[in-house]
C-alpha cells in the first residue's frame, strides 16, 4: 500500500509542500532515490530475506501488526549485528511496543523468537494529527455535533483529550469501552 501511495504523490505534484517542490526544483527528485528498491509482491519481499550483506528495509506497518515485516523481524531479531529502527510511535500492546520496551524475546506467528539487534525510535514521523492539526480540523465546525467519540488513542491520551474537548468547546465527549455501543438517533 505504501508503494501504490508513493506513486499516487508521485504522479500529483500538486499535493506535495513546499519544500519538497524546492527539492524538485533543484532537480532533486525525492521518488528517485539511488539504491532503492520499491518491493510490492510477496516474492520480492521475501528475496530481501536472501540479500548478502546490509540493507534497510521499510515496513508500512509501523507497529509491526501485521504484514511481511513480522517475516523480515522473524530472520533480523535474533541477529545481533542488525539494528531495528521504529520512526514514530508504538502503541500499547503491539509488538513493535514489545520491542521498543525491551523484551528479550517475542511471539511472532505463535512462535517465540530472541530479539538480540540494537533497538532505536526516531520520532516525528507520524501520520496523525497532533493536538494543533487537530484544533485547527475542530475549529472548522460551524455547530458542535451532538456527540464525539474518542476511539483512537491510549487510555491516558483519549481521557485528556475527551477532557480538553469538553473543557474548551462545552462538546459531550464520550471514549466507549470494548463492544459498548451506542444509537446514533
Amino acid at each position: 500500500m505504501a508503494v501504490n501511495v508513493t506513486d499516487v504523490f508521485e504522479h500529483h505534484l500538486e499535493c506535495l509542500d513546499e519544500e519538497t517542490h524546492q527539492l524538485l526544483r533543484g532537480h532533486l527528485n525525492p521518488f528517485n532515490v539511488p539504491g532503492l528498491k520499491l518491493v510490492r509482491t510477496v516474492a520480492e519481499s521475501k528475496a530481501i530475506n536472501r540479500i548478502q550483506g546490509s540493507c534497510i528495509i521499510m515496513a508500512g506497518s509501523g507497529m509491526c501488526t501485521g504484514g511481511r515485516i513480522k517475516q523480515h523481524l522473524i530472520r533480523h531479531l535474533p541477529r545481533p549485528e542488525s539494528t531495528v529502527l521504529f520512526a514514530g510511535y508504538q502503541a500499547a500492546g503491539t509488538l513493535g511496543r514489545q520491542i521498543l520496551d525491551g523484551a528479550d524475546e517475542v511471539r511472532i506467528h505463535g512462535e517465540t523468537h530472541p530479539v538480540r539487534p540494537r533497538i532505536a525510535q526516531i520520532h516525528g514521523f507520524s501520520a496523525h494529527a497532533d493536538r494543533q492539526d487537530l484544533d485547527h480540523w475542530l475549529d472548522g465546525f460551524t455547530a458542535p455535533p451532538r456527540r464525539v467519540f474518542v476511539t483512537h488513542g491510549e487510555e491516558e491520551a483519549s481521557a485528556h483529550l475527551a477532557a480538553r474537548l469538553t473543557e474548551k468547546r462545552g462538546w459531550d465527549v464520550t471514549i466507549p469501552r470494548y463492544r459498548e455501543s451506542y444509537s446514533l438517533d
